[in-house]
C-alpha cells in the first residue's frame, strides 16, 4: 500500500484519487504535488475551516472526511499505472465497510475506473449509477497535471450538497 487510507465509519465524504502521484508516495501524504489544488479547493469551498497541508492528512477524519486511492499498490501518473493495479473490488469493499454519505471521485479517470463507465462527466453521477446508500460525484481532477481541465464549480456544487459537519 502506497498511501494509507484515512477512512472511517460514518464520514460524510471520501475523496477517491486514481493512484498517489510520485511525490504524494515519496513524501507519504495524499495530493502533496506541487500545484496540487486539492487542498485549496477543500478551503476554499468550504469543506475545512482552513487551508490543509498535506502533511495534515490525517486530521480530516475529525472533519468527517476520508482519503482513499483505486489503485493502493502502484503510483504515479494515471498512465503509467499498470491495468492490473486498478482495484475496483478493494475501493468498493474499503466504501462498504466505512458507509460514507458520498464518495467523490478527485478525477473523471477515477470514476470512470471505478465504475466502468466511460461515459461519466464531472458531478453528481446519473441515476443509473449506484452504490448502495452512497451519494457519487465526479470532480474534475486537481492535479497541477489536469489545470487546463480543472473547474471548480463541481466542487462548490459537492460541498453545498453535502450534509454539514456535525461533531460526534
Amino acid at each position: 500500500m502506497i498511501l494509507p487510507d484515512r477512512l472511517a465509519p460514518g464520514l460524510r465524504v471520501v475523496f477517491c484519487g486514481t493512484a498517489a502521484g510520485t511525490v504524494s508516495a515519496r513524501k507519504g501524504h495524499y495530493y502533496a504535488g506541487p500545484g496540487n489544488r486539492f487542498w485549496p479547493m477543500l478551503a476554499e469551498t468550504g469543506l475545512t475551516p482552513r487551508l490543509f497541508r498535506p502533511d495534515e492528512d490525517d486530521q480530516l477524519l475529525s472533519l468527517g472526511i476520508g482519503l482513499t486511492d483505486l489503485a493502493k499498490t502502484a503510483f504515479g501518473a494515471d498512465a503509467e499505472i499498470p491495468a492490473s493495479a486498478w482495484d475496483a473490488a478493494g475501493l468498493w469493499a474499503r466504501i462498504a465497510a466505512c458507509q460514507p454519505a458520498t464518495l467523490a471521485f478527485t478525477s473523471l479517470t477515477a470514476a470512470r475506473l471505478a465504475l466502468g463507465r466511460p461515459d461519466l462527466a464531472s458531478g453528481p453521477l446519473p441515476p443509473d449509477v449506484r452504490a448502495p446508500g452512497v451519494v457519487l460525484w465526479a470532480l474534475p481532477s486537481p492535479s497541477a497535471r489536469a489545470r487546463s481541465h480543472f473547474r471548480a464549480a463541481p466542487w462548490h456544487a459537492l460541498a453545498t450538497a453535502l450534509p454539514p459537519y456535525t461533531k460526534p
